[in-house]
């Protein structure tokens, strides 16, 4: 197809290079002589473009949004696809920052006003149990208790306590009733480890802010892999759609010859591929 378009734009300025006079009129003699007519064109002859690959544009906008369509020339989804890339992955990292520290926040305020001994302490008072309970106070009550012993006594309730450090540890303590005990608000003399005191609320109150953080987090990631999915989806139709509307525009306007001046037609030539 290009051939057959660059032999008939050599005819047709052949042609119009014989109008004027300068020429024989005879395509294999006067196309040796072609170049000795230079001419100025005031358009310029557009080259056609090349088709793109749907698969591989596809790929790109998988591994980054906005890329595959990029290279289709769809800009504007480019920068959708792009910009909401950005804002989610900056959503996710903000809030996962955001619930580390409501994590160190709640966690602090367990070891400052939570204590095991204490827990323990209860336990050995009003449940018949006998853990070990190490005098010296100047250890950190999660140093002072004996855990086996804890937990085996523990063993009569539906929960057992984690030591501390884990993540279990800070969750049940302001969870479950079982260990209200343990709060530095609740009466040592009260045998209803029922009766909640203010601060296991405002502790639960904590983890669960850093758990809604944590959870915005999650579903922004979501929203990441959801993005590069529909963009690696639209990459490929979008490419598709360039390949089908391929074209080649051929122009021939005023010339300027070396004798004379001509006005030759303009040829717009459209092929889809």
């Amino acid at each position: 197809m290009k051939k057959i378009l660059v032999i008939f734009a050599l005819s047709s300025l052949l042609v119009s290079a014989q109008q004027s006079g300068t020429l024989s009129g005879s395509l294999s003699l006067d196309s040796k002589n072609i170049g000795l007519l230079p001419t100025v064109a005031k358009n310029s002859v557009l080259p056609s473009a090349e088709k793109k690959k749907p698969l591989v544009n596809g790929l790109l906008s998988l591994v980054l949004p906005g890329a595959g369509q990029f290279m289709a020339e769809s800009y504007i989804e480019a920068g959708i696809f792009a910009a909401l890339e950005i804002t989610a992955i900056s959503f996710a990292v903000i809030n996962d920052g955001k619930g580390d520290d409501q994590t160190n926040s709640f966690q602090k305020v367990a070891d400052d006003r939570w204590s095991v001994v204490k827990y323990a302490q209860w336990l050995n008072t009003y449940k018949n149990a006998a853990i070990p309970i190490d005098p010296n106070t100047s250890l950190r009550p999660w140093e002072r208790v004996n855990w086996d012993s804890l937990n085996t006594y523990e063993s009569t309730f539906s929960h057992r306590l984690p030591k501390h450090g884990e993540q279990q540890y800070y969750e049940l303590i302001g969870k479950y009733h079982q260990y209200s005990p343990g709060w530095d608000e609740f009466n040592p003399a009260n045998s209803n480890n029922a009766e909640i005191p203010p601060i296991f609320l405002s502790y639960a109150g904590m983890r669960g802010k850093a758990n809604d953080y944590y959870n915005n987090a999650t579903k922004a990631v979501l929203a990441i892999y959801i993005n590069h999915f529909l963009s690696a989806v639209h990459a490929v139709w979008a490419t598709a759609l360039y390949n089908n509307n391929l074209s080649l525009n051929l122009r021939f306007d005023e010339n300027e010859f070396r004798y004379a001046g001509n006005l030759s037609p303009r040829l717009t030539l459209k092929a889809n591929f």
